[in-house]
């Protein structure tokens, strides 16, 4: 029996302190929550597994644990000392004022502290209150000193002058799970400042300095409120993202040229031979006899439908084929016409469907531009997404991918994935930016037209970095970027190159068995004939044609 039991697996179960929550619970409840505090959003989660599963490095930070999801990770001890060294410099410009005043301010704020944090926070108040005063003071002193086109500057925590090192903090700063309230860094410089105002002031400018060289969009204008926003990541998220309107824009369907048209329309204008022809063949079509039947699977093979998609417009100005073509139109669009009708319903109410699994199925930038798509950046951010079917213009934001772009793509995709219930909009983004690059060519054309600015080491980097953020947490759609993938795949798949090209595809190459039958059945008709015309004479049989003899 003893033996049975030391063979089953051991499980590492963590002791619950009974008497410290219990000490928790009560505090929470003695406290009383006036309605501002009622307001605040939960706003730092955990990442989800499913984007934690594809690239962990870029969820968990690698140098420092800002805020309390990291600050037991051993692997993080050593830099304590650079937090703590800018905790004591802030405290030396706190007008001879002592640093525990910081920390009996964050005190009697716990509960405000608390609200943000998606998890359990557990941390007595005087270590959270600890905790969270030297991780504001060197969060504020970095983003203060940082200058992200200087590099090897030293920044303001001055314990390295390598950029890799600053580059690798950043990162780290803009994680979802290392992300502390931003009314901290207020409080702090009330103390450092004359008043709330002044504060508020200074606390805008370094974070719209900071967030514009983090940023890999450009943005115009000045930042929005701080007051509404909980911490860093949410603040970018919210300069990127438009609020777009969650309603589903009218579809237009567009009906062109006269393949739409009542077939008494069609042959409003037709001659009585064609009329008489086209009658003839629908009474002998309707007939079930064998010799119909395998009359009409020849006329219905892709070799002659293939024939039927050629230039008939100029063929049919000749008087022989002018029949032909009427009936032969007439017999293959009554086929697929019902298969069209039902595309065109699908495209019409595509958007209203809840989208599927690999749902963005877009032309790559090298098929798009020899279709000739032109690609032109715009200033409007994600917000200036668009295509123009007219000028076949695709509109684009200029994106600057760096060595913190990833990290910070990723953490926005989480983000957005954890806090925002409506639409995903940034996720939506970058699926198209994922079906749209393929290989380096195609960063390299975007590169060309202004769309991305490459500070990474190749292209190749970049396309890396884009085909690697299609993971999603959940299947959204934003109608009007899934309007612009829509209008893109119109256009493609009418132009007459790509037309060309899945005509060969669908009717000469996937047709190969036929062809190949075919040509066998020819070969062994002219071996044949060789053969009869070795052993009689062929002129008995073809008048006055000469045969020559090797």
């Amino acid at each position: 029996m003893a033996s049975n039991q030391s063979s089953l697996p051991s499980t590492n179960i963590s002791r619950f302190d009974e008497l410290r929550w219990l000490v928790h619970v009560r505090h929470a409840f003695a406290q009383k929550l006036d309605e501002e505090d009622r307001r605040i959003p939960v706003s730092i989660f955990d990442v989800p597994k499913s984007l934690l599963s594809t690239n962990p490095e870029a969820y968990v930070p690698q140098l420092f644990a800002l805020g309390p999801y990291h600050k037991g990770r051993p692997e993080l001890y050593d830099m304590e000392r650079y937090k703590i060294a800018s905790a004591k410099r802030a405290a030396n410009a706190l007008r001879d004022l002592r640093f525990e005043l910081i920390v009996d301010c964050f005190i009697e704020l716990e509960h405000k502290i608390r609200a943000p944090y998606h998890r359990y926070l557990d941390y007595n108040g005087d270590t959270l209150a600890w905790m969270m005063a030297i991780d504001a003071c060197f969060l504020l002193e970095f983003i203060q000193k940082y200058h992200g086109d200087q590099e090897d500057k030293a920044v303001g925590n001055g314990f390295s002058k390598v950029s890799w090192v600053n580059n690798a903090t950043v990162r780290d700063i803009m994680m979802l799970e290392n992300q502390i309230p931003l009314f901290l860094l207020r409080k702090i410089l009330e103390f450092q400042c004359s008043s709330a105002q002044s504060a508020d002031e200074v606390l805008s400018e370094i974070l719209e300095r900071f967030l514009k060289e983090v940023s890999a969009f450009k943005m115009i204008g000045n930042i929005v409120d701080i007051t509404q926003h909980v911490h860093l990541l949410q603040l970018l998220y919210n300069m990127l993202v438009p609020k777009f309107k969650d309603h589903i824009e009218s579809i237009e369907v567009v009906i062109q040229d006269d393949e739409s048209k009542p077939n008494d329309q069609q042959f409003e204008n037709s001659s009585k031979v064609k009329r008489v022809f086209v009658i003839i063949w629908n009474n002998v079509s309707a007939l079930n006899c064998v010799p119909i039947r395998s009359v009409k699977q020849v006329l219905t093979s892709r070799p002659i439908k293939l024939l039927v998609q050629l230039p008939w417009k100029v063929l049919s100005k000749l008087p022989v084929l002018s029949v032909f073509t009427s009936f032969a139109e007439q017999f293959f669009s009554s086929q697929t016409n019902g298969d069209s009708k039902s595309d065109e319903l699908n495209s019409a109410t595509n958007i209203n469907k809840p989208p599927l699994i690999e749902e963005i199925i877009i032309p790559s930038v090298t098929e798009l531009v020899d279709a000739g798509v032109k690609f032109v950046p715009t200033h409007e951010g994600i917000n200036g997404v668009s295509f123009d079917m007219k000028s076949a213009i695709f509109y684009l934001p200029t994106v600057t991918l760096d060595i913190n772009t990833q990290v910070v793509l990723r953490n926005l995709v989480a983000y957005e994935a954890s806090a925002i219930f409506g639409p995903l909009v940034f996720t939506r983004y970058t699926e198209l930016m994922n079906g749209i690059i393929d290989t380096e060519e195609d960063v390299k054309l975007l590169r060309q037209s202004g769309i991305i600015s490459n500070h990474m080491k190749s292209d190749k980097e970049v396309a890396d970095i884009w085909n690697g953020m299609s993971k999603s947490v959940r299947l959204t759609r934003v109608p009007k970027l899934d309007r612009v993938i829509e209008d893109v795949n119109k256009y493609y798949n009418r132009n007459w190159r790509i037309k060309t090209s899945k005509l060969m595809k669908n009717y000469i190459f996937n047709s190969w068995k036929l062809l190949t039958l075919l040509a066998a059945i020819l070969l062994l008709l002219m071996t044949a004939l060789q053969a009869f015309c070795s052993v009689y004479t062929c002129s008995r049989w073809f008048g006055d044609l000469k045969f020559e003899e090797n």
